[in-house]
């Protein structure tokens, strides 16, 4: 399986995985809105690799086969604050 990797212009980090290139059919079009024009980053051969970057690829390939497209979005933000007060055992809402 091959699929065409689309980045959004209006959305950092935020790509789109589709199943044949330039055919966008499938694809909501409020997800097209909000994404924005879709810029092509690469064609990618799902069969040949055992992982991806940041998103589970046995998820891309069901929502691809279900979908028609798989979404994937940037991580949420990490708070270094909060992360280090819980190492240390402080409650960030009480102190």
């Amino acid at each position: 399986m091959i699929c065409a990797v689309y980045k959004s212009r209006r959305k950092a980090d935020t790509y789109l995985f589709i199943r044949q290139k330039d055919k966008f059919d499938d694809i909501p079009s409020a997800l097209l809105a909000v994404f924005g024009p879709p810029q092509l980053v690469m064609l990618l051969p799902l069969d040949k690799r055992q992982h991806l970057g940041l998103a589970d690829i046995a998820k891309v390939k069901a929502e691809l086969e279900q979908n028609g497209y798989y979404l994937q979005l940037p991580p949420p933000p990490v708070n270094l604050l909060q992360e280090l007060l819980a190492q240390r055992g402080v409650d960030a809402e009480t102190d």
